[in-house]
């Protein structure tokens, strides 16, 4: 591991079904139980995996044209079974366009092989969910 291994948030209660995740830079995001507009945690999983290889794509892909359209979207089913709350049939699906030109023939071109080679290889929460890497639950004392 390297001394830049690792990575946290911080999650704190703001209020009854609402709350604020803040990373090691200060960023923030509010989320909730879907009771109002607030993504839910489910919600905020499926744009972590879309997001991900979003960036992967994005790098790869406009240093040779800049993409006209991009996006990308998540699903899954969520689903209660004997192994518990969980969501199963995970799809990202890329829309990107690109404006004529040789760098956006080329931009084209690699388009599917940077799709792939973030799944297979690059995007970390892809990669964490389809390893299956285990959760550790604790509570400390206050």
């Amino acid at each position: 591991m390297s001394e830049n291994s690792a990575r946290s948030v911080t999650v704190e209660r703001t209020g009854t079904g609402h709350f604020v995740a803040t990373n090691t830079r200060g960023g923030t995001i509010s989320f909730g139980t879907g009771s109002d507009s607030e993504f839910t945690p489910v919600e905020l999983l499926l744009a972590a995996l879309g997001g991900c290889t979003a960036v992967d794509v994005d790098l790869a892909t406009s240093r040779h044209a800049e993409p006209t359209a991009f996006s990308v979207e998540v699903s899954g089913n969520k689903i209660n079974d004997e192994l518990g709350n969980r969501l199963t049939d995970l799809a990202v699906t890329f829309t990107v366009t690109f404006p004529d030109g040789e760098g956006a023939d080329r931009a084209r071109t690699i388009l599917p092989r940077a799709v792939k080679t973030s799944h297979d290889r690059l995007c970390t929460v892809s990669r964490t969910v389809e390893t299956g890497t285990p959760v550790t639950a604790t509570v400390e004392d206050a």
